[in-house]
C-alpha cells in the first residue's frame, strides 16, 4: 500500500493525488457496484420526486393528490413505471423511424452518467476498501457536468424534428433557443466559483469551502438557480411542451416507453442541477454551520456526509415544485429576454467585480474606488433600461406593431393563396381537357334536328 493510502484516513478531506490513488486502488467490484449506484440514483429518485411534486402542488392547491395506489397513494409513481411499459406505442406515418428511436435515447444517456463525477463524501471505508464517494475525479469536473446536462437538448430538437408534426418542431426549435440562452448564464454563473476555488474539480471546489460555503457569492447562486430552472424546461420556463400553445410541445407524437424515458430525462436532469448547485454553492457533502461545531467536526467523517449532501439537494428540487405550483409560465419573448438581456450582462459585470475585488489590495482608497465603481455601474444599468424603454400608450396602434394586438385595419382575405393557385389550376387543366366524342355527335345530331 503506498504513502498517500495510508495517511487517507477514513472521514479526511484528501487532496488530489490521494483521491487519484484511492480510486486507482479500487478492486473491480468496488468500481462495478459504484457504476450500479450513480445509474441508480437518477431512475430512484425519479419515482420519488413524481409522488413527491404531485403531493406537494396538490397540497398547495387544497387537493389530496394521488390518494389510491399505496399506503396514502405513495406508490402511485412506481404503478405509473410499470404501466407505461406495456402502453401501446403509437409512431406517425410521417415519421424518421430511426431518429425517432434514438432521440429518447440521446435524451437520457447523457443525465444518468452526469453525477458520476459529483462528490458525495470524504474518505470512507465500504467492506473494508478504503475509497472516496464518486466515480470519476477529472481535473475539468465542473465542465463534464455542465457538458452532459446541455447534450439532452439533442435528444429533444432531434424528437421534435422526426415527429413529422409541426407542434413538437416547434418545441424542438424552442427548446434550442432556450438551453443555449440559459447554457450561457449558467457557464457564466460558475466562473465566479472557479476563480475562489482556483480549479474546475468539484472535489477541490468542495474543499475550498471548509471555512465558508461559496453562498456569499449571491449573484452568483441566484443567476444559477433561474438558469438551472430554464436547463430543465421546467415551469415557468417549461416553453417547449406548453399544452397551451403546442399541444404537448417535443414529444406530442411519443407513447409508452420512449415517453417514459423523456419523462426520467426531465427528472435527472433536475437532481443532476441541484446536485451541481450542491457541491458549488451550498459546500457539498459538508455538514451545515451549527453541526459542524459537535464532537470536532465529528459530522463531517464516516457517512454523514451523504446525509448533509442529499438533504441540501432536497431543499433545492423543493425549489422546483414550489415554483411549479405558484408562477405561471412566462411569455415567450419574456423568457428570452430574461436569459440575454438581464442575466448574461449581470453575470459579466459580477465577473468583472470578483475578478476585481481578487486582485488589488484592500485599503481605504481601494474601497472608494470600487464603491465609486458600482455606483456608476449601477446608475448606467437604470439610464439605459429607462432610456430604452418605450412610452406606454393607451391607445391601440392602427397599424399594429404590438404583439399579441391585430392591427385594426386587418382585412381577412376571403381566398387563400393556395385557394387561388388551386382554382387556377383546375381552370387550366379543364381549358386543355380535350372534349368527349359523345358529346360532339349529340351536338351535332341536335342541331341537324
Amino acid at each position: 500500500m503506498t504513502p498517500l493510502l495510508t495517511e487517507a484516513a477514513v472521514g479526511s478531506v484528501p487532496d488530489a493525488a490521494t483521491r487519484a490513488a484511492l480510486l486507482a486502488d479500487d478492486p473491480f467490484w468496488l468500481i462495478l457496484l459504484k457504476c450500479v449506484v450513480v445509474l441508480l440514483i437518477g431512475p430512484i429518485l425519479t419515482i420519488l420526486l413524481i409522488v413527491w411534486e404531485r403531493k406537494a402542488v396538490g397540497r398547495m392547491q387544497n387537493r389530496p393528490g394521488p390518494n389510491r395506489v399505496g399506503p396514502n397513494g405513495y406508490l402511485q409513481s412506481l404503478a405509473d413505471a410499470i404501466k407505461l411499459p406495456f402502453k401501446e406505442q403509437i409512431i406517425p406515418d410521417t415519421a424518421d423511424r430511426k431518429v425517432y428511436f434514438l432521440a429518447p435515447v440521446v435524451c437520457v444517456v447523457p443525465s444518468l452518467i452526469a453525477l458520476s463525477a459529483i462528490p458525495f463524501g470524504p474518505v470512507v471505508s465500504i467492506f473494508g476498501e478504503r475509497t472516496v464517494l464518486q466515480l470519476l475525479d477529472l481535473p475539468v469536473s465542473a465542465l463534464v457536468i455542465l457538458a452532459c446536462s446541455s447534450i439532452g437538448v439533442y435528444g429533444i430538437v432531434l424528437a421534435g424534428w422526426s415527429s413529422g408534426s409541426p407542434y413538437p418542431l416547434l418545441g424542438g426549435m424552442r427548446s434550442a433557443a432556450q438551453v443555449i440562452s440559459y447554457e450561457i448564464a449558467m457557464g457564466l454563473s460558475i466562473v465566479a466559483v472557479i476563480l475562489q476555488a482556483g480549479s474546475l474539480n468539484l472535489a477541490d471546489i468542495v474543499g475550498a469551502q471548509h471555512k465558508a460555503w461559496f453562498l456569499y457569492l449571491v449573484p452568483s447562486f441566484v443567476i444559477y438557480l433561474i438558469s438551472m430552472v430554464g436547463e430543465t424546461n421546467r415551469a415557468p420556463f417549461d416553453l417547449p411542451e406548453a399544452e397551451s400553445e403546442l399541444v404537448g410541445g417535443f414529444h406530442t407524437e411519443y407513447s409508452s416507453m420512449k415517453f417514459a424515458m423523456f419523462f426520467l430525462a426531465e427528472y435527472v436532469n433536475m437532481v443532476i442541477v441541484s446536485a451541481f448547485a450542491t457541491t458549488l454553492f451550498l459546500g457539498g457533502w459538508m455538514a451545515p454551520w451549527p453541526l459542524s461545531q459537535i464532537g470536532g467536526n465529528v459530522l463531517n467523517t464516516g457517512w454523514w456526509p451523504v446525509l448533509w449532501f442529499f438533504a441540501k439537494m432536497f431543499v433545492l428540487l423543493f425549489g422546483f415544485i414550489w415554483l411549479r405550483g405558484t408562477l405561471p409560465r412566462l411569455r415567450y419573448d419574456q423568457f428570452m429576454r430574461l436569459g440575454w438581456k438581464v442575466l448574461v450582462p449581470l453575470n459579466l459585470v459580477w465577473i468583472i467585480m470578483v475578478t476585481f475585488a481578487k486582485v488589488i489590495t484592500w485599503n481605504t482608497a481601494s474601497i472608494i474606488i470600487a464603491a465609486v465603481a458600482i455606483f456608476i455601474v449601477v446608475a448606467l444599468f437604470f439610464y439605459v433600461r429607462a432610456a430604452g424603454r418605450e412610452e406606454e400608450s393607451e391607445s391601440v396602434p392602427v397599424t399594429g406593431g404590438g404583439f399579441p394586438v391585430p392591427p385594426l385595419d386587418l382585412k381577412v382575405p376571403q381566398t387563400t393563396p393556395r385557394q387561388k393557385a388551386l382554382a387556377k389550376a383546375e381552370a387550366k387543366a379543364a381549358r386543355r381537357k380535350p372534349a368527349a366524342v359523345g358529346t360532339a355527335k349529340e351536338g351535332a345530331q341536335d342541331g341537324v334536328s
